[in-house]
């Protein structure tokens, strides 16, 4: 069998990222240009600069994934891309390269939805990984528990009625004086709080599979605002670990409910904040407890990369889903959706 080669780019947000990958599981390079800083001092992501530094860095972005890869365009089999959800200028950048580059070379076009490329980050990280699993996908946008019937094929049982888990971080990161980006900050000095010294909320933990991340959020700013207030120190790693711990319990306690309820042995992580140490933790403790298996990506795969783009691609190539030339962005784009 031919060995199919995608080349996949992804910029739904403040990474230009592309990659080569070759039959959904071999990384052949996987470059990111990250944009942190440029946003660190407007403590987070300005849509407008993310747009105008892809249209900088695009091409010697996918320029060095080729080279990286050892192959020209003329050896590429599949042109993937992120076309949403995310920030619409953002992804129109990619997507009108990606067009670009299949029309020029007349390769298929893929368009990925982004969260199917951070769940299929765990093909690469676990080769022998194979659906049906349950994932939860954890990021600054996205709070979801996914069912994965197979390589294409996804079902919602479970998501954020309001912050997702990751925009919680950042905002309690700014509350206590943590810089862009705050979830990993939070994470580091999670580590050295007392997780018990304050008791925050654990919201809807016993109703169904959604998920509430803004009481949460609210008590953790309204608890620093009172001691303002009211003069007091204020112990930031206490307030780290005793939201982590919050934000974690739930997390936790709905997959393992869900994986129960289903008789689902599987289970794997994904999306940024699945590289939070606190999470990875309690989240190996519970599936040993359970006896189930728990996947999760290297970090490098956590974040937005395009090399998950490529493995998403490719499983939509080979199952026969090809995009026209009027691919668009769509920053809701539902999951499932083709």
């Amino acid at each position: 069998m031919k060995d199919i080669k995608v080349l996949a780019i992804e910029t739904s947000c403040d990474e230009t990222a592309a990659a080569v990958v070759q039959n959904g599981r071999t990384v052949l390079s996987n470059i990111i240009s990250t944009q942190i800083d440029l946003h660190k001092k407007y403590g987070g992501v300005v849509p407008e600069i993310a747009s105008r530094m892809h249209v900088e860095k695009i091409n010697l972005v996918i320029e060095e994934a080729l080279k990286e890869a050892k192959l020209t365009l003329d050896e590429i089999d599949v042109i993937g891309v992120t076309y949403g959800p995310g920030l619409v200028g953002a992804l129109l950048v990619g997507v009108v390269a990606a067009k670009a580059i299949a029309f020029a070379k007349d390769k298929p076009l893929v368009g990925v939805h982004h969260i199917e490329g951070h769940i299929a980050a765990n093909y690469i990280s676990h080769q022998e990984l194979e659906p049906p699993f349950l994932c939860l996908v954890v990021s600054g946008g996205h709070t979801h528990l996914v069912y994965v019937k197979d390589y294409t094929t996804y079902e919602i049982m479970g998501k954020t009625r309001d912050d997702a888990a990751g925009e919680a971080y950042d905002k309690v990161a700014r509350a206590i004086g943590l810089t862009y980006p705050g979830g990993p900050k939070v994470d580091r000095l999670a580590k050295e709080g007392n997780k018990e010294a304050i008791k925050f909320p654990r919201a809807m933990l016993d109703a169904g599979y959604d998920f509430s991340f803004s009481g949460v959020k609210s008590a953790v700013l309204n608890y620093v605002n009172a001691c303002n207030m009211k003069g007091e120190t204020i112990n930031t790693k206490d307030v780290a670990a005793a939201f982590q711990s919050s934000v974690v319990d739930v997390l936790v306690s709905k997959t393992m409910s869900l994986a129960k309820e289903k008789n689902i042995q599987t289970i794997a992580l994904a999306g940024g904040v699945a590289a939070n140490n606190g999470l990875r933790e309690e989240m190996t403790k519970a599936a040993q407890k359970n006896r189930m298996k728990l996947y999760y990506p290297e970090l490098i795969l956590c974040t937005d990369n395009a090399a998950m783009i490529g493995c998403a691609a490719y499983y939509d190539y080979m199952k026969g889903n090809r995009a026209q030339m009027n691919l668009n962005a769509v920053p809701n784009l539902p999951l499932g959706k083709k």
